[in-house]
């Protein structure tokens, strides 16, 4: 079967770990040469070294950092000089009900979660134009986007303001062959998930058999299915697929 991203330069922030390393190692496993960002040098040295260095390569980064968004693209640039397939997932968010909202909690989880994103796609956008036949933009939503959820306002708050990013940015883009579209997982098995109920294993495990009972399919997911959807809006299947949020999350929040 052939490879679906063979020839792509593609970039995956918040890669070290959880559904961004996942859609890295599927990007690679399908031909591309992905570059992957993350805080943190040891993890992702991991991760590179997971897929191999002929086919990737870390830059540490922190999204919400303007600087450190402009040594990435000055890397990418250096390298191969376009992007093909740009996923905005470095993000995350903790949990607090309103009543005990502050406003370090507000702002962290705002520039994580949007402003990183804003500005990630936006100093990308001279290599994306490059793209040798259309590029794909692929924004990390939640079902959080259209599904309230306790304790968790100002996360939701921001996913809710990624989808209308995509949602304008077509407009914004549109006649540049640049295709935005907004990635939206239900739960997900992943360190962040599991680490919203602290270190204990047990009260790890008692979060994700809630959280599976929510999904209808009676299960949460794995960061490889995720990655799966991923590869389909990085590809030429999804070559119309434009301004969606699409969401890959067992139909928690379709019924």
């Amino acid at each position: 079967m052939a490879q679906q991203l063979t020839g792509k330069v593609a970039v995956v922030t918040g890669a070290t770990s959880g559904i961004g390393l996942a859609a890295a190692k599927a990007f690679a496993a399908e031909g591309a040469f992905v570059y992957l960002t993350g805080r943190r040098r040891a993890e992702l040295d991991a991760a590179v070294a997971a897929i191999g260095p002929d086919q990737a390569a870390g830059v540490q980064a922190d999204s919400a950092k303007l600087a450190d968004l402009d040594r990435l693209f000055a890397t990418v640039a250096a390298r191969h000089g376009r992007i093909d397939v740009l996923y905005a997932n470095a993000g995350g968010g903790t949990m607090l009900p309103l009543g005990e909202i502050t406003e370090a909690h507000f702002d962290d989880t705002f520039e994580r979660n949007v402003k990183g994103v804003v500005f990630t796609v936006q100093k990308a956008l001279p290599l994306l134009e490059k793209a040798r036949a259309g590029a794909s933009v692929i924004l990390a939503g939640s079902t959080t986007s259209i599904l309230g959820t306790a304790n968790f306002s100002i996360y939701s708050a921001t996913k809710a303001a990624v989808r209308n990013l995509a949602r304008s940015w077509v407009l914004d883009l549109k006649g540049k062959a640049i295709r935005v579209n907004t990635l939206s997982p239900g739960p997900i098995r992943t360190p962040g998930l599991v680490e919203l109920a602290g270190s204990d294993p047990a009260q790890q495990q008692g979060l994700l058999d809630y959280l599976g009972g929510q999904v209808p399919l009676g299960r949460v997911g794995e960061p490889e299915e995720i990655a799966r959807v991923a590869v389909f809006l990085a590809s030429e299947a999804s070559s119309f697929v434009n301004g969606v949020e699409l969401f890959a999350d067992g139909g928690q929040a379709q019924v």
